[in-house]
């Protein structure tokens, strides 16, 4: 999750320069909009609005080509989201971070029956890192960039991070860069070319420390809400089939509340299957 949280640092206070490398588009007119979108809430990584071209850049980072619901519906559902709120055009970029060689990171739409949508994917390991050292702000993406010498890469963005004249700017870089050059290199290298302490004293560090607690005390909370429901569901109607545990599993907090009230009104096991069924997909994970 660090990863995530450090790209959508990196989005949230560098959008012109994200837009810049994403669409060529060169201008300071651009407003960061929320990244809750309407209906049963879910929330995109980075959604940019370019006022003077009246068009919406919407970001996606990945590590991993797996999740649930998949990639391409996601992409689907988030524009259809994003068009009914902003009604205006819709540029959807999904970038992987880590290389891998799933099939998935190659996939560029959603096809369904008589659905067809198309979004823009990036896979780091194949870009060039020219561009990305030359902007402070993508320096930390640079460290994932196509490279036969990975370690000189990552020496000419520790060069380039020294070279930020502005301190805090310079501490917050450092910061990113030390959090995604994790997914390429060993801690023992990352920590002879940066400075612990510059990292520990970042604004984007300290950030990303106190989410993970906050999302550390969410996991465990919902594990415990999981733990009583099965209990007493198994209590009232004997063995769960584990199709429905794992649906149970997946339910956010929020759904795990509704569920443990419904449940008193439940008189068979198929008023269980039925809620399940109609019930909306949890967050999508990372």
């Amino acid at each position: 999750m660090s990863y995530d949280n450090t790209c959508k640092y990196l989005a949230e206070n560098y959008p012109a320069d994200f837009a810049r490398w994403l669409l060529s588009s060169d201008t300071s007119d651009i407003e960061v909009l929320k990244t809750e979108l309407n209906l049963e809430p879910i929330r995109a990584d980075a959604v940019t609005f370019l006022q003077i071209s009246n068009q919406i850049l919407h970001l996606e980072f990945q590590t991993s080509p797996k999740s649930t619901p998949p990639l391409d519906f996601r992409m689907l559902d988030y524009y259809t989201r994003l068009k009914r709120q902003y009604w205006c055009d819709i540029e959807q970029v999904l970038i992987f971070l880590q290389a891998t060689s799933s099939e998935i990171v190659f996939n560029t739409e959603y096809v369904d029956r008589k659905t067809r949508h198309e979004y823009r994917v990036i896979r780091l390991w194949e870009e060039d890192p020219t561009p990305l050292l030359a902007n402070p702000a993508l320096l930390p993406l640079a460290t994932l960039a196509r490279t036969d010498s990975p370690q000189d890469l990552l020496e000419q963005v520790a060069a380039a991070v020294d070279m930020i004249e502005e301190r805090d700017e310079r501490q917050n870089i450092s910061a990113c860069v030390q959090v995604l050059a994790g997914l390429r290199f060993p801690k023992n290298l990352i920590t002879q070319l940066f400075r612990e302490e510059v990292m520990q004293e970042s604004v984007i560090y300290q950030d990303i420390l106190q989410k993970g607690l906050q999302q550390g005390e969410q996991r465990g909370l919902q594990k415990g809400e999981v733990a009583v429901i099965l209990r007493l569901l198994i209590r009232r109607f004997g063995a769960i089939e584990p199709e429905i545990e794992q649906q149970i599993q997946s339910l956010s907090i929020t759904q795990l509340d509704e569920l443990a009230e419904a449940l008193l009104d439940f008189s068979s096991p198929s008023d269980l299957v039925n809620y399940l069924v109609n019930i909306s997909p949890a967050q999508p994970n990372q």
